[in-house]
């Protein structure tokens, strides 16, 4: 009988040593999520996840641009004579920022963790001198892009 008892606390003892691993390997394969960034448009807020993110890495050009285009990202309506309110966490502050829209610098670097922008002018394409429907809207760090559409409401 003391044989049958040491052999079901072995097996305990084994399941408990297996769940206790397979905890720490479903643990490290966790990533920490990166950094978040925030559009504001009135009453309604987007906050979106980096495209493409490289902790301490800076991201070349051909990165910049592939992550600049991704489509899959969240959109929020604009309406004419807008704020949008862009925030981005401390530490993406602290490294410096700027904020483009479908590839036109809409501001000089900041140090703040948001900026407001008038929702007007982020449609109006310079170069080809005609009012966008839509605009991407990056966030750009040295070491991460994170986008959100814009579309623009006129109701």
């Amino acid at each position: 009988m003391t044989a049958a008892i040491f052999r079901g606390k072995r097996r305990r003892a084994a399941a408990a040593v297996g769940a206790v691993a397979f905890g720490l390997v479903a643990l490290s394969a966790c990533d920490k999520p990166t950094p978040l960034a925030t559009v504001t448009v009135g009453s309604t807020t987007v906050t979106t996840e980096a495209a493409c993110f490289e902790k301490g890495k800076e991201l070349d050009r051909g990165a910049l641009d592939k992550c600049m285009a991704d489509k899959s990202i969240k959109s929020v309506k604009v309406q004419p004579g807008d704020k949008v309110r862009v925030g981005v966490e401390p530490d993406m502050a602290e490294q410096g920022w700027i904020v483009v829209g479908n590839g036109q610098q809409q501001t000089n670097q900041l140090k703040q963790t948001y900026t407001s922008l008038d929702g007007e002018q982020l449609f109006v394409n310079r170069m080809a001198q005609r009012l966008e429907k839509s605009v991407v809207l990056s966030v750009i760090t040295k070491d991460g892009v994170w986008n959100v559409k814009l579309e623009l409401d006129k109701s």
